[in-house]
């Protein structure tokens, strides 16, 4: 079974996958009309957060300005079944009307189409650090998956919400936490794709 993987990093874990058909940066993912199950991992970066670009940002940012990245994936999982993943606290949610999972864990109705979501932590399955992550499924086995969080894993950052906020901490001896580079926040761990992989071939045997 073929399982199509959207919007992934190109030439990273989705690549050389004999069953997986990925679409990185030099396909266009919002072109895709297989029929094949799908993983997808649409651009999150004017939906999370930091939308806006951060405390440090020169240029602000205008929210949900992905270039319909994310409603192309998101129409692509509803109309083949498969599961996209997305940040914890992704406004994307609330602009397309799913219903935020519990951060505790536990699959909860995302919609009224059949959709399902759930927010898991993917330093449960290698990430260096926690990642909390949002899950919308549909048409596709809903597996038990290591809820709540992984205490033996740090923040992707320092998690400051403005420029003002870091400032305080640093001028009260609140030294940098270390960062990962922007590559491994990025990174999705081999164990989380191969569970992502599976809901998705359970959409495909579904049908």
């Amino acid at each position: 079974m073929i399982v199509a993987a959207l919007f992934v990093h190109e030439g990273g874990v989705y690549y050389n996958l004999p069953d997986v058909d990925p679409w990185g940066a030099s396909r266009d993912a919002r072109k895709y009309d297989g029929d094949h199950p799908i993983v997808a991992h649409p651009p999150c970066e004017r939906w999370g957060r930091y939308w806006n670009g951060g405390p440090s940002a020169r240029v602000r940012r205008k929210k949900g300005d992905d270039g319909g990245c994310f409603a192309s994936a998101l129409a692509s999982v509803r109309r083949c079944g498969g599961v996209l993943e997305h940040p914890e606290a992704s406004h994307a949610w609330a602009a397309h009307g799913l219903q935020r999972p519990p951060r505790a864990g536990g699959w909860v109705e995302a919609d009224a189409l059949g959709g399902w979501t759930c927010c898991v932590e993917q330093g449960h399955y290698g990430h260096r650090a926690r990642k909390a992550t949002w899950l919308y499924a549909i048409d596709a086995a809903l597996p038990e998956l290591k809820w709540g969080p992984c205490l033996d894993r740090e923040r992707l950052d320092e998690g400051f919400h403005s420029r003002e906020e870091r400032e305080r901490a640093r001028a009260a001896g609140q030294a940098p936490r270390k960062r990962l580079s922007s590559i491994e926040n990025l990174t999705t761990p081999i164990a989380f794709r191969d569970l992502l992989l599976s809901i998705a071939r359970s959409a495909g045997g579904s049908r």
